[in-house]
């Protein structure tokens, strides 16, 4: 991880910094604020808009501390300046996904609609591909862990089913599909088939 660790971050305008003595920084951008408290071992040193962080030793934990540091950070300054985002494709014949408010109704073949209430954060916009005529979920928001969590709980409702592909996947996610029974295969005969005559 330290190979990662030295990468510089660069800081896009806009984007505001501020660190403290216990390890907590504050990365303010156009999208919002975010805060994180790390290992007080960890020095983050910012030079105009360049940020890297420095780590005192080059022992296994500060090794590996340097580069979760850096990653972290490169990833709060991402969200506050653009923003993360999870998108869900929703297949199956009378499936929707409806916003209400900022909750999510999902109608996904149960006896009733899901109602999923948002994490801090997080916004949900539904709209139809014209193409399929299914409902395309996206999940946005700034913290990446939340928004990857959030997309997560909402895929758990209904998971695809690897034999008509129903359910709810994400945009880039590969179904692996298994071929179904074949049907009528062996039924002919009944019972006793096989048995030749005496």
């Amino acid at each position: 991880m330290s190979r990662i660790g030295k990468q510089p971050i660069t800081v896009p305008a806009g984007v505001t910094i501020t660190t403290g003595a216990d390890g907590r920084v504050t990365v303010k951008g156009p999208k919002g604020t975010l805060e994180r408290t790390f290992s007080p071992d960890m020095k983050v040193v910012q030079d105009g808009a360049t940020l890297t962080v420095e780590r005192p030793t080059d022992s296994d934990r500060h090794r590996a501390l340097h580069g979760l540091t850096r990653t972290l950070l490169a990833n709060m300054i991402i969200g506050v300046s653009q923003g993360y985002q999870k998108v869900l494709n929703i297949n199956g014949v009378g499936f929707r996904a409806t916003v209400e408010g900022k909750a999510l109704n999902l109608t996904v073949g149960y006896s009733h609609p899901v109602r999923i209430e948002p994490r801090e954060g997080i916004t949900f916009t539904s709209v139809v591909d014209p193409a399929t005529r299914m409902p395309v979920l996206t999940i946005a928001g700034i913290d990446k862990e939340v928004v990857g969590q959030q997309a997560a709980e909402v895929r758990k409702v209904r998971p695809p089913e690897p034999y008509k592909g129903k359910g709810i996947k994400y945009s880039d996610e590969v179904v692996r599909r298994k071929a179904g029974k074949s049907g009528k295969a062996g039924a002919k005969g009944g019972k006793g088939a096989g048995k030749g005559k005496k």
